[in-house]
Parts: C-alpha cells; structure tokens; sequence
C-alpha cells in the first residue's frame, strides 16, 4: 500500500464532510419550510433581525438565530451585515433574493422545490430498514413514507405541472388538446394526489378522467382534492380493485415519473397497450437517464443524488416484491422506454421538446 498524501488526504476528509454539511443543511431546509420562515422572509418588505423574524413565525429567538446561520452560511438565504464598533447579532439581517423566493416559499412558482424537503424525515427514516433489505433484496413501497411521503411527491410535482401541462406539455403533442376539448376518455397511472388529473379535468370539462395508483395515502389525499375541486369529470381508483379497462377504449393515457418505481414496468406496459384506442396516446414522463452509470456521472451532476434517492425510494419501491424489475431512478433511459414500448407493441415512439431539469417526455402510440 502506498504512502498516504497528507493533501490529498486532507482533500479527501474535506469532501466526505461536505456530504454530512448537505444532509444536515437539507434538514435545516425541511424545518425552514415546515416553521414557515422562509415565507416570513419572503413577506417581509425588508431584510429582518432574527429577533425580528422569531416574533413573525413565534419561535424561539435562539433557535431562529443559528437556523438563520446555518442557512446564510450555506447560502441559501442572504444576510446583510452593518459595519459596528461594537459588534451585535442585531447587525446581521437577513432576507431573501427573488430567485430564493421562487424556491424557498412560492408554492405557485414552477421551480418551487420544497416537496422533497417535506418529506425528507419519512425519507432519511428508511435508512433504518435499508440493511435488511440489503440482504434480502426487498425494498419498501411508498407507503412504507406514510402520508406526508405522499404530500411530498405532490409538492414536489404540481407546482410545475400547474404551470405547464395545459399550455406547454399537451400542446406539444400534436391534436391532443383539441381532442380532449371535444371529449376524450383519460387514464392517469400512478396518479398520486391526483394533481395532473384535476387540471385536466377543470380545463376539458367534455372529457372523463380516471386516475390509478396503489397507494393509499396518496389516494386519500386525491380524495380531498377532488371533494374540494367539485368537479364530476373525475374519478380516482386502486388498480387492484378497479383494473384498467382491456378493450381499447382510452383516448389518452399518461404516466408522470412512475414507471422507473413499478414493480413490473413491462407488465405494466403492456396493459397501457390493452386498455388504449388504436389511435390513442400514451404520454410517457420520466426520469432523464443515459444508458449506462459512466455517462449519468458524466453529465449529470445530480447523479449521486439521484443514485441515492434511488435506493431510499425509487428502486426500492421497485423492489418491494420478491420479483420486483428494480429499474430505479436512473435506469428508465429513452433507449430503455422505448425498447420496452415496442416490446409491449407499441410502435411509434417520439421524445417531445419540452424542457424540464429533470424529466423527459415521450409521445407514444401504438
């Protein structure tokens, strides 16, 4: 064994420890959205005292001070600091820029990225039943996050679909829009909370809509929604109870970033192919992927995120069952989905221009 590098080494220890400085940041994050002081930055009309931003969201001083240090330290939050002859904790104060509103504490803005965060106590807890499924090679579902994963995934994924399904997305595909506008039948498979459904189906009120998904938290949750939207063109339904329809008769089907988590993506491909029209849609998102790790790790600089996410989430929910597929998260590449597409007998397969970080689109008919 070679002589170790004292700089090197150092280099080394400095890095490992900027991963335990992201972990821990990232909780400061979930309670900075959970206490609600990023949206009292957000409100304020000028940068505030951590006094002054404790008596906002009545929270102990104290404990407001170092949050707000850890997060201007880490950047993000900003701090002006006031030349003092005698130094004070007043002098520091503490605001956010427009970019970190959109982020932090616009619920509205398409680049919200809170939702992760929500749920990043359920998430973090699975590390406690990642050993043994280690070795049995049995993952957990997404219920295994209990109902605020599910509130998660939906603050992760409406505020952006709410800017751009209607007018981006189904634009892009072509006839789409005026076909629901006229009346078109509408599957949504693992619709979650149901977000993407109820758009559709407040701005198509001629066409039917049903969603799909397994998990109950999130169908609960869809429940709600639709309760409160008062709209009739809905429906939500556990496929294992009420299976999507085998003869042909949906006009459109769409599937947003869970077909890389099912158990049995082929399978599941396959009955997308049953239940659609011969002239029907099937409107793929998913995770952007390349077809091998050397180049996720080359160009994709959130690939130790996602490979980590993965396994805390995505692969094992992939993996729940004895023969789960275990794609996981970087393993549904556009080679990948269209391949397995065209072995469930699909035969047209089309990436669309749609810009999003992290997902791709695909129109897919038969």
């Amino acid at each position: 064994m070679s002589a170790l590098d004292p700089d090197k080494l150092k280099m080394f220890s400095f890095l490992l420890f900027t991963k335990l400085e992201g972990a821990v940041t990232s909780g400061m994050v979930h309670l900075g959205d959970q206490l609600g002081l990023y949206v009292a930055l957000a409100h304020s009309n000028a940068p505030m005292t951590t006094a002054e931003l404790a008596q906002a969201t009545e929270l102990n001083e104290r404990w407001v001070r170092e949050w707000a240090y850890n997060q201007a330290s880490a950047r993000l939050i900003s701090v002006s600091n006031t030349p003092s002859t005698t130094p004070s904790i007043e002098d520091d104060k503490f605001f956010l820029t427009p970019e970190q509103v959109a982020v932090l504490a616009d619920p509205n803005s398409p680049a919200f990225g809170m939702g992760m965060f929500h749920r990043l106590p359920q998430t973090m807890a699975a590390l406690n039943k990642m050993p043994e499924s280690f070795r049995t090679g049995i993952g957990h579902d997404y219920d295994s996050h209990g109902p605020e994963g599910a509130v998660g995934i939906e603050r992760s994924f409406e505020p952006w679909t709410n800017a751009n399904l209607i007018d981006t997305v189904l634009p892009a595909i072509s006839g789409i829009s005026e076909t629901l506008a006229s009346g078109a039948t509408v599957a949504d498979i693992g619709c979650g909370a149901g977000s993407a459904l109820l758009l559709m189906g407040k701005h198509f009120p001629k066409s039917s809509f049903v969603g799909y998904d397994i998990s109950q938290y999130a169908l609960n949750r869809a429940a709600e929604k639709l309760q409160a939207s008062g709209l009739t063109n809905v429906l939500f339904a556990d496929p294992r109870n009420q299976p999507l329809p085998i003869d042909n008769s949906i006009d459109l089907i769409t599937t947003f970033d869970c077909i890389h988590d099912m158990t049995h993506p082929a399978q599941m491909m396959q009955a997308i192919r049953a239940a659609i029209k011969p002239t029907g849609t099937w409107l793929l998102v998913d995770i952007k992927a390349h077809d091998t790790f050397a180049l996720n790790a080359q160009k994709n600089p959130m690939a130790p995120l996602m490979y980590g996410i993965s396994v805390l989430s995505c692969m094992s929910s992939a993996m729940s069952t004895p023969d789960g597929a275990g794609l996981g998260t970087l393993g549904f590449s556009a080679n990948t989905a269209e391949s397995m597409a065209k072995a469930a007998g699909f035969s047209q397969f089309k990436r669309l221009d749609v810009d999003h970080s992290i997902n791709a689109f695909y129109e897919i008919r038969p």
